[in-house]
């Protein structure tokens, strides 16, 4: 192995360590995807003022770019399970090399343009090795959606739960979706573009999945119209409204952009409340002195 090959796994180790995607390295760097996926796989030298920006794209020393990375076993994601005051943060993604690079190969090709044999090359595995953990393209599509639904689940839930009133239940559930959006946006995107790439099967159950979560939100802003906190008619098409404006954050959001996730989400959660015409409420205040 030549230390081409050595400086590649391990920047492709430590971006997979940081939950950044191809993409977000190569505009971190200023080259293309296409680049930075050579340069992982070995196919391209790395002259030493790439190197240099590479590591400082990493946040390491340039010497640890030299050192051999060894690559972990391939097994089943496990996301860390956001306590219910946790679901703001968003520690790195931490997913096994197969399916890491299935997802920058989707992101950056879509379902039907990725092979199996392409994702063996950006996972620096044979196509056999990929197979006896993976029978198919179709089971890591559908593993990238489960795990993308499932950590939706779990903070939309937990967001939901540390509400103290309906007003500010919908805010959370919405500062959720944004956030989810921004951070895991690799996640995000494939979920909102891929549906269509399932068998019927599985494309039954995620829709299920996607529906339920949608009832969250809706039973959210019900629960605040009924208690006279909205003034808005069309509950059902606002609800669709404010998903569809979180689901689309994926295509325009740059980690070098203007505003940071948090400050997104944030003024996403006030965009929903105005077009529900929501009335927050008020704090608690002391009772008025009687007039004399």
């Amino acid at each position: 192995m030549d230390d081409t090959h050595d400086a590649g796994a391990t920047i492709r180790a430590l971006r997979l360590a940081e939950g950044l995607t191809i993409r977000d390295l190569a505009r971190r760097v200023r080259v293309s995807p296409a680049t930075v996926s050579a340069v992982e796989n070995g196919k391209t030298g790395v002259s030493v003022t790439r190197l240099r920006t590479f590591a400082e794209a990493l946040n390491v020393p340039v010497a640890q770019l030299l050192t051999a990375a060894e690559p972990p076993n391939p097994r089943r994601p496990t996301p860390t399970r956001p306590h219910p005051a946790d679901w703001r943060d968003y520690p790195p993604l931490t997913l096994d090399p197969v399916l890491a690079a299935a997802v920058d190969a989707m992101v950056e090709t879509g379902y039907h343009g990725t092979t199996m044999r392409a994702i063996a090359q950006r996972a620096g595995m044979s196509v056999p090795g990929i197979y006896h953990h993976y029978p198919d393209k179709q089971h890591l599509l559908v593993e990238i959606l489960d795990l993308t639904m499932t950590d939706l689940h779990r903070r939309v839930t937990a967001a939901a739960d540390d509400a103290s009133d309906s007003v500010e239940r919908v805010a959370h559930i919405v500062e959720a979706l944004a956030l989810f959006h921004a951070h895991r946006r690799a996640l995000a995107f494939i979920g909102a573009s891929e549906m269509r790439s399932l068998i019927d099967a599985n494309r039954s159950r995620i829709a299920d999945s996607r529906n339920r979560l949608q009832r969250i939100l809706d039973d959210a802003i019900h629960t605040a119209s009924r208690e006279g906190r909205t003034r808005t008619e069309d509950l059902r098409t606002a609800g669709r409204a404010i998903t569809t404006m979180c689901t689309s954050i994926p295509q325009w959001f740059r980690d070098d952009g203007p505003a940071t996730p948090e400050q997104i989400a944030h003024t996403y959660a006030e965009f929903a409340l105005a077009l529900l015409n929501a009335t927050r409420a008020r704090p608690n205040s002391a009772a008025p002195l009687p007039l004399s």
